[in-house]
């Protein structure tokens, strides 16, 4: 009897958890969490739309003949298109990318596609983690996107050596989108930690950017690499923030999305002060830049978007209208 008299109490304090996590999630103004950051320069901002468009160029079978182009199209030139790897190339050892040589702003890319819901490969990169199960250079990082820079690199090392001697007043950078971008964060971290493999380059000339990006490193390492690798949080984007690991979000959404929920308020609920001193928690990669619409609900309409395929192209837009509002403002 005691115990049927409490689930009412139990199903009311499910409820109050419930209604302060939607809260948070849909009415909770983005603004806030960036409102004592410095304004970004149009220079420092520059190549992101120009990434974004080279991501997009990634989903492409042939950009000859583009089905998806954009408004003002991928910005590349299909002759200095180095190389493309699709899922066969890779056998699912990573996401499928392309090397592109961009003479027009003397930059090296290696762009990584998003995370394909029909993949299982991309599930399997995703869910090889645990907390704290890989140690990186004093810190931790994610195990599966970690191997899987790994292996982008072995594959790609003398071909990259090749391009970084050959060009040598270019840059090279790495960027992805979503799984994508935890790639190319941490195969920025191995290359600079391995600079020797590709001709000793200059730390200065590697950078990595992260569109919308996945939790993939503690945090001393994300501020230890805040040199070299940046990331463009778009509004109040789910996954950059949540404090619950990304596999676990995933396997709950499979397995039992009721999981899911209470996992989300717990972590809700947690102080900031008590995630920040444990070491082994994942954080977004690098120095970080937020786009912010102060519109109530648009930002959880955005989310849905990055899982509905669209989230790269919003962003390109988002981009590359901020751009002449940076340099309106100077």
């Amino acid at each position: 009897m005691s115990i049927l008299c409490g689930c009412p109490l139990i199903e009311c304090v499910y409820c109050l958890a419930c209604t302060r996590w939607a809260w948070k999630r849909c009415l909770h103004t983005a603004g806030h969490d960036s409102e004592t950051w410095g304004i970004a320069t149009a220079e420092e901002f520059e190549p992101v739309p120009r990434l974004c468009r080279y991501i997009l160029a990634v989903y492409e079978d042939d950009l000859r003949q583009p089905l998806w182009e954009p408004p003002g199209g991928y910005g590349i030139k299909p002759d200095w298109l180095i190389l493309k790897k699709t899922y066969e190339d890779t056998q699912g050892q990573a996401p499928p990318y392309i090397l592109y040589l961009d003479h027009d702003h003397a930059d090296i890319v290696l762009a990584f596609r998003g995370l394909n819901l029909a993949r299982e490969s991309d599930y399997a990169v995703l869910m090889d983690n645990k907390l704290g199960k890989k140690k990186f250079d004093g810190g931790y990082v994610h195990n599966g996107l970690l191997k899987a820079a790994e292996w982008v690199l072995d594959a790609e090392c003398e071909i990259l050596k090749d391009l970084v001697e050959k060009y040598p007043n270019y840059t090279l950078t790495f960027t992805g989108h979503s799984l994508g971008s935890g790639v190319a964060a941490l195969l920025t971290m191995v290359v600079v930690q391995n600079r020797d493999r590709l001709g000793n380059i200059d730390r200065k000339r590697v950078r990595g950017y992260a569109i919308a990006p996945a939790r993939c490193m503690s945090l001393n390492l994300a501020v230890r690499y805040a040199d070299v690798i940046n990331s463009v949080v778009l509004q109040d984007d789910f996954l950059p923030r949540t404090a619950t690991p990304l596999e676990d979000i995933f396997k709950s959404l499979f397995c039992l999305p009721c999981l899911l929920c209470i996992r989300c308020m717990r972590d809700t609920c947690i102080p900031e002060e008590k995630m920040l001193k444990d070491p082994r928690r994942l954080y977004a990669p690098g120095r970080l830049y937020h786009i912010v619409e102060r519109k109530p609900f648009r930002d959880f309409i955005q989310w849905c978007l990055v899982y509905a395929g669209f989230a790269t192209s919003t962003l390109n837009q988002r981009h590359s209208s901020l751009i002449d509002i940076l340099l309106s403002r100077e």
